[in-house]
Parts: structure tokens; C-alpha cells; sequence
């Protein structure tokens, strides 16, 4: 889909200097909204995500690309830059002039080493976004200390609450940290500075650690640790097992359905469509007096396969949904009607089916314009339009600059 209207951030230039997760989707969500993102990347040690995971195939067979990349890096112009080289750091410093936002990920005080870190570029850039996503942030004690999405969701409580009652704690499914820390507040921390800038006309940094992102989910769980004192238990919380009424069930085809029916009166319906309101009778609506119901619901959805509760998973009022496979999220008619799978032509590999953007503007669409570029596709065009003439870019690449 390519929207004839311009979008959001149309006119926006984003330098992209993030690798891997969080920094790429970020910037791919600000590309979808419109803005101009240069990916830059080692010419010599591309993204890592490039060479990660299972691979997508050409027809022909000739040329191949990283299934993960490819999710998170459309509406992008790729480049590649040595930024350890001083013309390399130059080509960047040309590229800035009239950019809006530079983003990274890099271990907080690598680019200042180098001499381009947020307070050098500010004398010369008083407009520029600089955005910086860490693991803890660019200042305490953990600052310097390598780590991933386990790391910073064990530090912030998450995963001592995430898994079964009596069991050990569980890994979750997908990168809480990395996108809903790190992701999601650099992209709203962005929008709110680029707002900002509109009315004080500067620019500037945005301290983005996924530690921080991932302790401010526990919200909810905070105000009930600060009334009691007691710390949430894996499997005994209201949304996470305490409740026979907000649980998954096994069915008797062996797959699984989510029951949401928080509020009484949805599990009443539930229980009416099943002809079985009259196990409420008597029972206390509290966490322990809907606990004996438990077994009597695993003996209910046992009784059904996944096929055969379909009928009630679009009934407005029983909350009943089938755990999907990703596969079958990719089919779902909710999400097709809402744009969320999209595809998108590659030269090389074909229509690609991509998760569409989350973002929906009623007078600025999203747009997906460009596909994954290649590593450094876009290097020459880029650096022509900064004023560099073909010798010069020939200097740079015997200069192993670009």
C-alpha cells in the first residue's frame, strides 16, 4: 500500500545507526509514517540480523535474506559508513546537516570516544534529535554492563512473575524489553522531542534504557506491591492464573483457548451459551471463591475440540478466543481487515508478506514504499546528493571509509 497522501513524518530525515532489534523497528515504524531513514551500517560487519535465522530464497535461487531483517527494515535507504575512520566520521557529519533525528544503540560513551557523541554534536546541530537506546541507560551503576532482554526483564521484576504457580520463572515468548522498552518509548520519546523542537526550536538527547521501559510495566502490579507489601507470585495474580475465569484451557483436540471473561457478567454469558450458569450458585465472586470452578472449566473445554468452539469465539459477550499459531495470526480476519499483514514486492525475492504497521492516522497514512534495501545499496546515491563527485567516493572506498 503507497498512500497518495504524504505521511506524518513526511519531510523527516532519520540517520539510523541502531542495529538488531529495538533501533531497526523503531526507525522502520518512523519510515512507515513517512520520514526519509538512512540505515547506516560497517561496510565490513553489516547488521547482524542480516545473517540470523532461517533465510528467504529467490526464484532462481541466486540471492537469499534473513527472514528477520526483512521484518524490520523496510521504508529504509542503507548505506554503509567506517565510522572508526576520521572521512567515514565526516560523511556522517555531512549527513547530519540536515537530518532530524539521529538514532543508536550502541553501549552508552562509544560515540563520544570517537568524538561524535551527543554533546560535540549539539555545538555544531542544535536541532538534532539524538536518540540513544541502551540496556540501562546512560547513567548508574549497571551503564557499561552488556546485556539482553532476559538480562534487563529479570533486573526489572518481569520475569520473576512470568510463568506457572510452584514453577520457575519463564522466558516470555517474545522480546518485552527490547521492543516495549526500548522500541516503543524511543519511538514515543521521538514524536513528543519533534514536537518540542516545533515550539523551542532545539533539539535534544533522549536517554532510552529498556531496563526503565520494562520496569514501568509493572504499574498495575506496583500499586497493589505498595498497598500490601507483598510481592506479586508467579501463577496467583488476577491476569495470570489466579482466576478460573481469565485462563487458557486445553480442549480435547489437545490445542488451547484463552477464556477473558474478567467481568461477571461476561463469564456468566460464557456460562449460559454452555448451559452451565448454575456452577456460579452459591460461589463467592472473589480470586478464592471462583478457585474450586477451575477444574469443572478444564472438564468443560475437554469436552470440545478448538473446532467445535468456534462458534463462540465471535459471540460479543463471551471473551473466548483460540490461542493462534503464527501461522494462523497471519490468517486471522481481524488483523487482514486491519492492515496488519501486508505484502510487499522485493526486486529480488518476490511479494514478501510482512506484519503491517500498528499505526493508524485517518489523515496522514502509513505508507510502505521501499523494501529492505541491500547492504550499502544505497551508498552512492546517498553520498551524491551530499555533494561528493565519483573520484571522491572512490577516495572513500580505498580509504575503506564507505
Amino acid at each position: 500500500m503507497t498512500s497518495t497522501k504524504p505521511g506524518p513524518l513526511d519531510g523527516v530525515r532519520v540517520i539510523d545507526l541502531s542495529l538488531l532489534l529495538p533501533g531497526p523497528l523503531c526507525s522502520m515504524y518512523l519510515g512507515d509514517m513517512g520520514a526519509d531513514v538512512i540505515k547506516v551500517e560497517n561496510p565490513r560487519m553489516p547488521d547482524l540480523t542480516r545473517m540470523m535465522g532461517a533465510r528467504i530464497q529467490s526464484d532462481s535461487g541466486e540471492s537469499s535474506e534473513s527472514g528477520l531483517f526483512l521484518m524490520l527494515n523496510r521504508n529504509k535507504r542503507a548505506i554503509t559508513i567506517n565510522l572508526k575512520r576520521p572521512e567515514g566520521r565526516e560523511v556522517l557529519l555531512r549527513l547530519l546537516e540536515d537530518a532530524d533525528i539521529l538514532l543508536e544503540g550502541f553501549r552508552p560513551g562509544t560515540l563520544d570516544e570517537m568524538g561524535i557523541g551527543y554533546e560535540k554534536l549539539r555545538e555544531r546541530f542544535g536541532r538534532l534529535i539524538y536518540c540513544a537506546i541502551s540496556g540501562y541507560g546512560a547513567s548508574g551503576p549497571y551503564r557499561d554492563l552488556a546485556g539482553h532482554d532476559g538480562n534487563y526483564i529479570a533486573y526489572a521484576g518481569l520475569l520473576d512473575i512470568t510463568g506457572e504457580a510452584g514453577g520457575p520463572p519463564v522466558l516470555p515468548g517474545v522480546q518485552i524489553a527490547d521492543i516495549g522498552g526500548g522500541t516503543q518509548m524511543a519511538l514515543s520519546a521521538i514524536l513528543a522531542a519533534l514536537y518540542a523542537r516545533e515550539r523551542t526550536g532545539e533539539g535534544q538527547f533522549l536517554d532510552i534504557s529498556m531496563l526503565d521501559g520494562a520496569f514501568s510495566f509493572l504499574s498495575l502490579h506496583a500499586g497493589e506491591y505498595l498497598a500490601t507489601q507483598k510481592s506479586p507470585r508467579r501463577g496467583a495474580m488476577t491476569l495470570s492464573g489466579a482466576l478460573p475465569n481469565y485462563n487458557v484451557y486445553r480442549c480435547g483436540c489437545g490445542r488451547y483457548v484463552m477464556l477473558g471473561a474478567l467481568e461477571e457478567r461476561f463469564f456468566r454469558s460464557f456460562l449460559r451459551q454452555v448451559g452451565r450458569e448454575s456452577l456460579l450458585d452459591g460461589v463467592e465472586l472473589t480470586p478464592e471463591g471462583l478457585k474450586a470452578l477451575h477444574p469443572k472449566l478444564e472438564e468443560i473445554f475437554a469436552a470440545r475440540t478448538r473446532e467445535e468452539w468456534q462458534e463462540l469465539f465471535m459471540n460479543a459477550d463471551v471473551c473466548l478466543a483460540p490461542v493462534n499459531s503464527m501461522a494462523e495470526a497471519f490468517r486471522d480476519q481481524q488483523l487482514q481487515a486491519r492492515g496488519m499483514v501486508q505484502t510487499m514486492s522485493h526486486p529480488e525475492l518476490g511479494e514478501l508478506l510482512m506484519i503491517g504497521s500498528p499505526f493508524h492516522f485517518s489523515g496522514s497514512p502509513v505508507s510502505y514504499r521501499l523494501p529492505p534495501p541491500r547492504h550499502g545499496q544505497h551508498t552512492e546515491e546517498v553520498l551524491a546528493a551530499l555533494g561528493y563527485d565519483q573520484a571522491q567516493i572512490a577516495a572513500l572506498r580505498d580509504r575503506r571509509a564507505i
